[in-house]
């Protein structure tokens, strides 16, 4: 079973489902059928590659730390994770090209800063997650262009204000669910010379920011809902994600095991899908 977890988590596969389940919901909630699309098989593959070559590129620079359990799991493995990267890497390049012109425009920025996260391209074989503070940022408005943006585009409905409210809950749902890998991963950076949010303002005003993130997120689903984009299942839904995530990051701290990280923390997404989709089944909103 623990071969099968690991798998899962530092295959790269868990994360990739978490990605789709974000656009899938976008997909539901601007009206769209869930079902196959080349924009969602993208994002999939795409993710994929992208936190495998982090994967990759990242165990090189953590041979002081290979006796944490999930390090030695993935350097291990990262043969077979560098095979997984190439194969996503092709499939998501040959994706991208059957991508709408629009799509495949609004991808050149994020794709450019998800490189750069990954990719050493700045001096001293920095990569843009090592530069201070700048990594939580990245990730919260990046995975919001991508799980919202692009889905908009694509239903070509990007140009309203439910449209703008809905990308920026996701950038907060997303910003606190990041907060607990920076804590976390507080060592890891000390020993990088990456300073986070948590190793200047503290743990516990990490976790504050954190409730603070969960309550804007609420808010502007409540602002969304009151605009007639959700129905009375889908508020309910989101507001019972924003509160458990709010208590799963008032609890995250250093000592976890790494299955609450990569497979909890992450897995709210996923989480968060489930409970739109239960609702809308229970209640008839599909």
């Amino acid at each position: 079973m623990k071969k099968l977890i690991d798998l899962i988590l530092y295959g790269n596969y868990w994360i990739a489902i978490c990605a789709l389940a974000m656009v899938l919901q976008t997909q539901i909630f601007l009206g769209d059928p869930v079902q196959y699309s080349t924009l969602s098989v993208f994002i999939f593959s795409a993710t994929f590659f992208l936190y495998a070559a982090h994967r990759i590129v990242g165990i090189s620079r953590l041979s002081a730390f290979f006796d944490v359990d999930r390090y030695q799991v993935i350097a291990r493995f990262k043969f077979h994770i560098f095979i997984y990267a190439a194969i996503t890497g092709i499939a998501s390049l040959y994706f991208f090209f059957y991508l709408s012109w629009s799509v495949q425009l609004a991808l050149v920025v994020p794709g450019i800063l998800s490189l750069g996260y990954v990719i050493p391209f700045l001096g001293n074989r920095k990569r843009l997650r090592d530069l201070n503070h700048i990594k939580i940022y990245l990730v919260a408005v990046v995975w919001a262009w991508v799980t919202v943006g692009l889905p908009a585009i694509h239903a070509e409905k990007m140009q309203t204000l439910p449209f703008l409210l809905m990308a920026l809950e996701r950038a907060f749902f997303i910003f606190a669910i990041t907060l607990p890998f920076d804590i976390r991963d507080m060592v890891v950076d000390k020993h990088s010379g990456v300073k986070t949010i948590p190793s200047v303002i503290g743990l516990e005003r990490t976790k504050q920011l954190g409730l603070i993130s969960a309550v804007a997120f609420c808010g502007l689903v409540f602002a969304n809902y009151c605009l007639g984009t959700y129905l009375i299942s889908d508020l309910v839904a989101l507001l019972i994600s924003g509160v458990s995530t709010w208590y799963i990051i008032r609890i995250s701290d250093q000592g976890k095991h790494d299955y609450f990280y990569s497979g909890l923390v992450d897995g709210t997404m996923l989480i968060q899908f489930l409970l739109v989709v239960l609702g809308r089944w229970v209640f008839g909103g599909f």
